[in-house]
């Protein structure tokens, strides 16, 4: 909820009901607007504002993604079903839709990597959001299978968006168009729609045969709820590949303060698929295009002295049109580290590592400054103390006492609050 409230003005451009002015009845009020919203665009505009620059959570695999784009699609809808009262539902029943569509993203991202066949990961929010909303609705199995079903046979977006030289915006907001997809699929379905029985495995014109290259989803371990106690929390403005490298940039920048003009080349070693996501040159086109290249990242950190934020991604900032950056850029390499590689694909090692090395002109250099496991990493000590950190100060400008709803949030009595209350506690009331 903290990274809706930051994101919120970003998104401004497209939040807010279709038609100007419009306020529906029993709608869902979009946390941090004054907007009521219908459950489909009050799903997408959630999910987008969740989303923004990735701000949020990661979890890897052989795919990667964020699970916590699904409760876009959770919240509205259960938020919606409690104002009409068709079914009035409790946080608990909003927290075991999170659990279970963490899982169902999860597990499927460890060993199937939609991104190897272009096709991008938000494909399994809107299978995983699918599910869990038709379990919100009350929908019988065999609707919840034929929902399902919907979502597999769906059009799926290309990764495109998210790879150089079609780096764009679209990345922030295709989680929230996911999320619209699985409550729009949800309800065709509780209006009669009847779905797929082999939506996966018809000869040439189901999923494994038209889109999967004619393989077969691999799921290497029972639904649980591991994901959710193993996620890893974005707590700045840098994608999660990067991480580890930016925490490392800012340990550089305290050693190499007031030199960076003495550098000659900083070498990145890194996992592959910070290779494959983020390793970028030439021309960045916007924040989502900053926010996805690692030298852009490192360049930031070392000229600021510490993380980048939001607002070093915009356009209006100026280290995006900064001679120094570039600079700093253009004497970054990076190189893949097959080990860092295998224990990053290893859930034992709980790796997401990067080393980063520099060279100044007179030929000296440091030694290497290795991060295993970033800030955030659900096995560091202080990963829930800062994730509290960063709802207090994202929500300061919204909530009178952040750190008491930050209680109230690991209450054992949060689970009985209504949905819509909690809902109305982060909604801003026309003046």
């Amino acid at each position: 909820m903290a990274c809706v409230v930051e994101c919120a003005p970003v998104t401004s451009t497209f939040t807010g009901p279709v038609i100007k002015n419009t306020v529906v009845p029993n709608g869902f009020p979009l946390p941090a607007t004054s907007y009521v919203l219908d459950p489909l665009k009050g799903a997408f505009d959630l999910g987008s504002m969740i989303r923004y620059l990735d701000h949020s959570d990661a979890y890897g695999g052989a795919e990667w993604g964020h699970p916590s784009d699904n409760i876009g699609a959770i919240l509205p809808i259960a938020d919606w079903l409690s104002r009409t009262g068709e079914i009035p539902l409790k946080m608990r029943d909003v927290l075991e839709a999170i659990i279970k569509a963490y899982e169902i993203q999860g597990v499927f991202q460890a060993k199937n990597a939609f991104n190897k066949l272009g096709i991008d990961h938000v494909l399994l929010v809107k299978v995983a959001s699918t599910a869990v909303v038709s379990k919100l609705f009350g929908l019988t199995r065999q609707q919840a299978n034929a929902a399902v079903s919907q979502a597999f046979v769906d059009g799926h977006p290309l990764r495109i968006y998210r790879q150089s030289p079609n780096t764009s915006p679209r990345k922030g907001w295709a989680a929230g168009d996911a999320c619209m997809r699985a409550v729009h699929l949800v309800f065709m379905t509780k209006s009669g729609q009847p779905g797929f029985p082999t939506a996966l495995t018809a000869p040439k014109w189901g999923f494994y045969d038209a889109l999967f290259r004619g393989q077969q989803f691999v799921l290497p371990r029972p639904f649980t709820s591991s994901v959710i106690e193993t996620v890893f929390f974005k707590l700045y403005a840098a994608e999660g590949h990067g991480i580890s490298a930016v925490e490392a940039a800012v340990t550089l920048s305290k050693l190499l303060e007031g030199r960076l003009d003495e550098i000659e080349s900083l070498q990145i070693r890194t996992q592959q698929a910070a290779m494959i996501i983020i390793d970028k040159r030439g021309p960045l086109y916007n924040a989502a295009d900053r926010d996805h290249c690692m030298r852009y990242m490192i360049a930031v950190t070392l000229l600021k002295g510490d993380w980048p934020d939001v607002q070093d991604y915009e356009d209006a900032s100026p280290y995006a049109s900064s001679a120094d950056v570039e600079a700093l850029r253009q004497k970054i390499t990076m190189e893949e580290d097959l080990e860092m590689t295998k224990d990053y694909h290893d859930p034992k090692t709980g790796k997401v590592a990067s080393g980063l090395t520099v060279t100044m002109k007179d030929g000296s250099a440091s030694g290497e400054v290795l991060v295993e496991r970033p800030v955030g990493h659900p096995w560091r000590e202080d990963t829930i103390e800062l994730v509290a950190q960063k709802f207090v100060r994202l929500t300061s400008s919204l909530l009178k006492e952040p750190r008491t709803v930050w209680e109230r949030i690991m209450s054992d009595s949060f689970e009985q609050e209504d949905v819509k209350d909690w809902v109305d506690l982060f909604s801003l009331k026309e003046s």
